[in-house]
């Protein structure tokens, strides 16, 4: 009985630092996907979307084993509500790194021409606040971290900040011909996909707030930023 405990949380152990991994990934996408966009990098491109798949697998395994730990080991209490976590944590990595493909495809669409240096400055700042958040989850779930999990909603308000100084600087710069209405809607899409990322970094804390606690957050309506939204952004 005493082995079996002990396999059990020693499988537990390697489920959360498979998590902490791709959600390493999904940072990485960050980065990658955001200088490609800037630079309008190609070969970046593809490396985001190559790596993405990686993501995907990840993803896959670590909810097939949590599934299996689940059904041989029937959990209760703490330990259920950390494989509960992780099953529902990955799903909001795996989605940042689905968002971060679309940023990048987006370096395809505005290729040649560089991204208007108004635009890319409030970009970049919208990768470093993506990759901060998404951080600062990892760690709230690496070290059970109930204070930095609820730091992330507060957090959100500089991502929703910029998105709206993004739209800002769009409206700014108005649009005379179809190409530049083109290349203005290609960029509000990508300030709403920075915003969607760390939303899954707060949902990602609120589990983790969930697995320390065992109280689930109450979601509150709060309105977001009036955005241009793809009609395929909730797609997978």
């Amino acid at each position: 009985m005493v082995e079996t405990r002990r396999a059990f949380h020693e499988e537990l152990a390697q489920l959360t630092t498979d998590t902490v991994r791709l959600a390493v990934m999904a940072r990485r996408a960050i980065h990658t996907g955001t200088q490609a966009l800037l630079t309008l990098n190609l070969e970046a491109v593809s490396v985001v979307i190559d790596e993405d798949r990686a993501i995907d697998e990840l993803t896959d395994s670590i909810e097939e084993r949590a599934f299996d730990v689940l059904a041989r080991q029937s959990p209760a209490a703490g330990d259920l509500r950390t494989l509960m976590t992780t099953i529902r944590g990955i799903h909001e990595l795996e989605r940042i790194g689905d968002h971060m493909v679309k940023i990048a495809k987006a370096a395809r669409r505005l290729y040649p021409r560089p991204l208007e240096p108004e635009f890319g400055a409030i970009i970049e700042r919208m990768g470093l606040q993506a990759m901060e958040q998404l951080s600062l989850a990892t760690e709230a779930f690496s070290e059970r971290d109930v204070a930095r999990a609820q730091s992330l909603a507060d957090m959100d308000d500089v991502m929703d900040e910029l998105q709206r100084e993004l739209y800002r600087a769009i409206f700014a710069a108005g649009a005379e011909n179809d190409g530049q209405l083109q290349r203005a809607v290609q960029v509000a899409l990508v300030g709403r996909f920075y915003e969607r990322m760390a939303d899954h970094s707060v949902n990602f804390g609120e589990r983790v707030e969930f697995m320390v606690t065992g109280h689930f957050v109450e979601h509150a309506q709060q309105p977001h930023a009036a955005a241009l939204v793809d009609p395929a952004e909730d797609e997978g």
